[in-house]
């Protein structure tokens, strides 16, 4: 870990240098990466120095702890434990500060919701997941637009695909992706027989066009009447937009606004999160196709979550964690449960930095 440490302290040094160089000056996005990616490094150099001060100073008390006069060998004892504590201190922020950042996490995202196995059941819990993350979002000042919605006529959500937008919503909301399952009666079921059905949550982040490149060549533009609820004009304009990308075989359909251009910008946002996401998890299987730290990144097979109503509980498979506070949780109160979530996974990457290191 130190050779690590030598090689961040040399970059920082490096970049610092850069900075002050007047061809970097000159050049406004060169200067703009440049001093973002030392302010990334500053705080692991502050640390990293602070700790070859106090190991210098242990070293010194160390030293004179070994003489032959008794009262500074007790100064140096004495001064020998706090010392110690220190270093301790700032060898695991520093390890906390390795873990490689997950360059999406300030991102927005695009929250998409489906029905799962369960019929109209599924869908009525796919519409309480919604419900749930929209109270959590609201509860962290973020901001949810709907773009599309299926309704099944009965409360249910058969999808919707939504905005989020706010400070660290994909560096939070990441690892909600996955099968969810819940276990409850029915209100149609006569018997009292529980039922299971499940939901599955998609996170993706939000792409700017910067970060997605898509050629209006590659791209099927089709216009058609909106169906469904929603007044004289959306059922009568082809104000409906479905966009197919030909290279992926990827269809967006928008159809909530009467506008034809909005629905088709909102289409566009959605097709170039589902983009991003595609290339991002082509990459994560070229990086390391059996790294634990995969199963928050996507997969949708992954059963993450059950929700058990007759025992008001809730257990996260991937990190056995059980809470009984269901209805607190499904009210929006979700935070216990995704801190557990990323706190598990950042241990996870610990371990990792920590073996490098060794």
């Amino acid at each position: 870990m130190l050779d690590k440490l030598n090689s961040v302290e040399a970059k920082y040094e490096e970049l610092l240098a850069l900075l002050g160089s007047p061809g970097v000056q000159s050049d406004a996005g060169q200067y703009r990466n440049n001093a973002k990616a030392l302010s990334e490094l500053e705080p692991v150099v502050e640390r990293f120095r602070e700790f070859k001060s106090v190991n210098a100073q242990i070293a010194q008390a160390e030293e004179l702890a070994r003489t032959d006069d008794e009262e500074m060998r007790a100064l140096a004892n004495e001064e020998l434990l706090p010392l110690k504590a220190r270093a301790e201190t700032l060898l695991s922020e520093i390890k906390v500060l390795l873990v490689p950042k997950d360059p999406n996490d300030h991102k927005n995202v695009v929250l998409e919701i489906r029905a799962g196995t369960g019929g109209d059941e599924a869908a009525l819990f796919a519409a309480d997941l919604f419900r749930m993350y929209s109270r959590y979002a609201e509860r962290q000042g973020w901001r949810v637009e709907v773009l599309s919605t299926s309704e099944n006529g009965i409360g249910g959500t058969k999808e919707v695909v939504a905005t989020v937008e706010g400070k660290q919503v994909y560096g939070r909301l990441k690892y909600e992706s996955g099968v969810h399952r819940v276990q409850r009666v029915p209100a149609t079921e006569a018997s009292g027989r529980i039922h299971t059905s499940t939901a599955t949550v998609a996170v993706l982040p939000e792409a700017e066009e910067v970060d997605v490149a898509i050629e209006a060549k590659d791209l099927r533009i089709d216009t058609f009447c909106s169906s469904g609820p929603g007044g004289q004009s959306v059922n009568t304009t082809y104000s409906a937009v479905r966009i197919t990308h030909l290279p992926s075989g990827l269809v967006v359909s928008q159809q909530d606004e009467k506008s034809q251009v909005k629905n088709r910008a909102k289409a566009m946002k959605v097709l170039r999160a589902r983009l991003y996401e595609m290339e991002m998890n082509k990459q994560h299987d070229a990086i390391a196709k059996d790294r634990r730290s995969q199963v928050g990144t996507g997969e949708r097979s992954e059963k993450i979550r059950t929700y058990n109503f007759p025992q008001s509980r809730i257990t996260d498979h991937r990190i056995n964690f059980t809470t009984h506070r269901l209805m607190d949780v499904l009210d929006g109160n979700v935070t216990e449960l995704i801190e557990q979530v990323v706190t598990y996974y950042t241990a996870e990457q610990l371990k990792e930095v920590t073996a490098v290191g060794e």
